[in-house]
């Protein structure tokens, strides 16, 4: 079923709006002090471990401040899926470009995130380098 064209448009209005307005709190609000409008995350404050998304908001804050490396330090797969996120949306979309297909058939593979987004939970909670490279800064 598509979608009708007034539909798009207002989903895509709606997208850019909280698009707009979350780039503007990460710019103003800082995550990484005390009194932060940002909640903190309920899987560590109940667990004492690292969840999948920990220190994305951190992430997204050193990104829309342009500091990549920083990002990335806070949670690489975040930074990785948020990079990936536009292509795969476009190649859902129909824009396929024959150079991609390889690597999208791989990243759109259901089976490929139901092992990596597991492990990399896991092993981002193991105290021994290398994986704590993978805990938030």
């Amino acid at each position: 079923m598509a979608l009708s064209r007034p539909l798009r448009i207002a989903m895509l209005a709606s997208a850019a709006l909280a698009a707009g307005a979350g780039f503007w709190l990460l710019r103003t609000y800082d995550p990484n002090v005390a009194g932060n409008p940002f909640p903190p995350c309920m899987f560590r404050a109940f667990t004492g471990w690292f969840c999948i998304g920990c220190g994305l908001t951190r992430a997204m804050h050193a990104l829309v401040h342009g500091d990549l490396p920083r990002a990335f330090a806070m949670n690489p797969l975040g930074v990785t899926v948020l990079a990936l996120a536009p292509l795969m949306v476009a190649w859902s979309g129909g824009w396929q470009p024959r150079v991609l297909a390889p690597a999208m058939r791989w990243v759109l593979e259901p089976k490929v995130w139901l092992v990596l987004l597991p492990g990399y939970w896991i092993l981002r909670n193991l105290p021994w380098f290398p994986f704590t490279l993978l805990a938030p800064a």
